[in-house]
């Protein structure tokens, strides 16, 4: 396992867990011993269960794997307290705090923005005939869409941009094939950022929120009970909403690409319901593609902190434990016929954005980025295509995210200056 034969094609041996090791203690290739969860079940159990803490500190870490959970860098650079390594009552009140500045109407507000940006981004390539469509359009989205919704000045986008780009090439701790202090050096830039940014818009905040307010600024308006966020906490949940904000978006665009282009019935059954008009079809077919090859490949770290038992196998406490959603998601106990692209599929209650009082925050902004990118690639380039033999493309190297490095395409080339309706 954790190879880079097995990041191309990861459910075989999934499967072969699933059915003779569901719960499986092995070493991963950063020394981290942790267990693996891959049965549906048990995966979704594990996620709810309060005894499995997101918090670092419960980690019976020997000395040869301090360090190497989490992301690289966040501990030096006072970034711990955000939701992702938080527990009950902070995380209740935080997450609260949070919920109130990131609404799913606030949202909807955003669509047009979205489409705004996925139409100028295409507009960019699509006179060439030819793009990577991981680098050109599927990472720069994401990443522009957030830092819109955070409030990051459009002069400073393009250094976020450059700071993510660093993090994305160098997350390959999980199979010890790349250094982590390319992320670390990232993060410290951006934690230095956000600190300025923050201390200038708590500055200039005026007494009333204003429409269309962003969310750092709401984030230092929000209260709970008269309780606001440190400065220290805001800037954490700041760089965590980018940080988890940015790469889930571009893996769900890039791995929901590359599932339609090898499958052409589907997406010619997509693209005809697009050309009625229709919306069904694209919110379960974005719902089956996070099943199918979803961006988030093993849930986030948790850390036992008491004895338990996961699927008949006693887990000790201290002991990490990597609920794998690929896995789970791909469980013929739980989806018929599993292996399958159905992009019509209604039951479909998958693990892609997780379970429980950790469920993800950003799913609404998720989903509206992968409806609209999808839908506008596939109207304005429809005879879109892959450029290279799929055996020949790679994919990034990591633990807890799945994706692809590039994406190269063809298509007829659009008239200079020319912009199609989406």
């Amino acid at each position: 396992m954790f190879t880079w034969e097995f990041a191309t094609d990861p459910y075989p041996a999934y499967a072969w867990l699933r059915e003779h090791a569901p719960v499986h203690r092995t070493r991963l290739p950063s020394g981290v011993e942790a267990w693996l969860v891959t049965r549906y079940g048990d995966a979704k159990q594990a996620l709810a269960d309060q005894r499995l803490s997101k918090n670092p500190a419960h980690h019976d870490e020997p000395a040869h794997a301090r360090g190497k959970t989490g992301i690289p860098g966040e501990r030096k650079a006072e970034l711990m307290t955000h939701l992702l390594n938080i527990d009950p009552p902070d995380h209740t009140r935080l997450r609260r705090l949070v919920s109130k500045a990131f609404t799913p109407r606030r949202v909807a507000e955003f669509a047009p923005r979205v489409q705004e940006l996925t139409d100028r981004l295409i507009d960019q390539f699509m006179t060439k005939g030819s793009a990577d469509l991981i680098h050109e359009f599927a990472f720069p989205l994401p990443i522009y869409a957030i830092c819109d919704l955070l409030g990051v000045p459009r002069e400073d986008q393009d250094d976020f941009r450059d700071w993510a780009g660093m993090m994305l090439r160098h997350t390959k701790a999980g199979h010890g094939a790349g250094p982590r202090g390319g992320v670390a050096r990232s993060v410290k830039k951006m934690r230095g950022y956000l600190a300025e940014l923050i201390h200038k818009k708590r500055e200039a905040l005026p007494a009333e929120p204003v429409p269309g307010e962003d969310l750092i600024s709401g984030l230092i308006r929000a209260s709970d009970h008269g309780e606001h966020l440190t400065e220290n906490e805001a800037a954490a949940m700041a760089f965590i909403l980018l940080f988890a904000g940015f790469e889930t978006t571009v893996n769900l665009i890039g791995n929901g690409t590359y599932a339609l282009l090898t499958h052409p019935d589907q997406r010619e059954r997509l693209q005809d319901s697009l050309a009625r008009k229709e919306g069904d079809l694209l919110e379960t077919a974005v719902e089956e593609l996070l099943r199918y090859d979803g961006p988030v490949e093993l849930a986030t770290w948790r850390f036992a902190t008491e004895p338990l038992t996961i699927g008949g196998q006693d887990v000790a406490p201290g002991d990490p434990v990597l609920v794998v959603l690929a896995a789970a998601d791909r469980d013929p106990e739980r989806f018929a016929d599993p292996d399958v692209l159905d992009l019509a599929r209604r039951d479909n209650q998958h693990l892609g954005y997780g379970h429980g009082i950790h469920y993800c925050l950003g799913a609404p902004l998720a989903r509206l980025e992968g409806q609209t990118a999808l839908a506008t690639l596939l109207t304005r380039l429809p005879d879109l295509r892959i450029a290279v033999d799929p055996a020949d493309l790679r994919w990034r190297g990591g633990l807890i995210m799945r994706g692809l490095r590039t994406l190269p395409v063809e298509f007829t080339p659009a008239a200079d200056g020319a912009v199609q309706p989406s």
